[in-house]
């Protein structure tokens, strides 16, 4: 890629009141970026890559996965592996026909200098691509995920600078991801949690969520909060979904759910066992 001497701007998503556009990423996404980022050449700073998905109906790039694409940047130029883009492209397509670009991706707090140039790359590879960085550097104490959108400021017939603006970003996961992505974030972790341990977790976040809800509903009953028809409808589904139990049957299934649990890590320990010894003997008898 050539040179570029345009300028950079950002802009949070508060500045515009009139994007329409929103994305919708996977956690997958996250992991793997993370993943290439601990992967990356002693003298990168940062990854760059492509990311994969689909336009929904109502607009929203839903962000279901990503590559890697080799890259040497400098303060005045980017080079990107261009042809490894289209070989890891063509090798993803063949498993995934749906999937296509959708924008691309790059580990640090918002965006640089050479975003505007490997932004200008990815238009040509899509209409109107998203850029989602991700802060694997904890800046703020955190891993801050923001997704952006880019448009060219002109003077007459010169482009003058790139304009990044920030979009709506929604990070959907199961409670699994979740605990997961909760341990990503931490910028210390002394042991991976256990599954009673996750189990334990997800618990106490359920009931943090109902103390919210409860003092939501009290709020609104006192006048406190301007009722909202939304949320209302929301927590109507939530608790209509529960099922008319009386307490002693609610703990049975639970207990009973949970004895069922234990019992297949206590099957799968003895078959990680069996198989381990196993590989022992096959491995002591060829030897002999």
């Amino acid at each position: 890629m050539a040179s570029s001497d345009r300028t950079v701007l950002q802009f949070s998503s508060s500045s515009s009141s009139s994007q329409s556009i929103s994305a919708k990423v996977h956690p997958l996404v996250i992991f793997n970026i993370c993943d290439c980022y601990v992967r990356r050449p002693d003298q990168a700073d940062r990854v760059i890559g492509t990311l994969l998905g689909s336009v929904l109906p109502d607009g929203t790039v839903d962000i279901r996965n990503s590559y890697a694409v080799p890259h040497n940047e400098s303060i005045e130029q980017v080079a990107l592996d261009i042809e490894y883009h289209h070989n890891m492209l063509i090798s993803h397509q063949k498993v995934n026909p749906k999937e296509i670009i959708v924008g691309w991706y790059s580990t640090g707090l918002g965006v640089t200098g050479g975003s505007a140039l490997i932004h200008e790359f990815y238009s040509r590879e899509v209409q109107n691509p998203i850029h989602l960085t991700v802060d694997t550097g904890f800046t703020n104490g955190g891993g801050t995920i923001k997704a952006y959108v880019s448009n060219n400021l002109s003077l007459g017939e010169r482009q003058i600078a790139a304009q990044f603006q920030e979009i709506p970003l929604d990070l959907r996961m199961v409670e699994a991801e979740r605990i997961g992505f909760d341990m990503l974030k931490a910028t210390a972790v002394d042991k991976i949690p256990s599954d009673l341990e996750g189990m334990e977790a997800s618990m106490q976040h359920l009931l943090v969520l109902i103390d919210d809800i409860y003092k939501y509903v009290d709020d609104v009953v006192e006048g406190r909060v301007a009722p909202d028809n939304k949320i209302g409808r929301f927590i109507s589904d939530a608790v209509g979904s529960l099922p008319k139990v009386s307490p002693r049957v609610f703990d049975k299934l639970v207990n009973d759910s949970l004895q069922d649990h234990l019992l297949l890590l206590y099957l799968s320990s003895i078959t990680r066992t069996q198989l381990s010894l196993a590989e022992k003997l096959n491995t002591a008898a060829q030897i002999l």
